[in-house]
């Protein structure tokens, strides 16, 4: 499962990617949605960035497909 990136935060982060970035615009980060908190990396999509929602984060935070979730992102290199 993925979230979209909204369209105003993509471009705040395209700005600092070039710092951030192992190769291939693909971005190292911890995700946390409620309590629940996984490393992961940010996917480049169609100008945007695709989030990636681990089963862990899914299962614990019960997440499913079409709801509203506020995802917080901590960036590291």
């Amino acid at each position: 499962m993925f979230a979209k990136v909204p369209d105003k935060e993509a471009e705040q982060i395209k700005e600092v990617s070039k710092m951030l970035t192992y190769g291939w615009g693909v971005i190292p980060c911890t995700v946390t949605i409620g309590n629940t908190s996984a490393t992961t990396s940010l996917f480049p999509k169609d100008g945007g960035y695709l989030v990636p929602i681990k089963v862990a984060l899914s299962k614990s935070e019960k997440i499913e497909f079409g709801i509203s979730i506020q995802i917080k992102l901590e960036f590291r290199n």
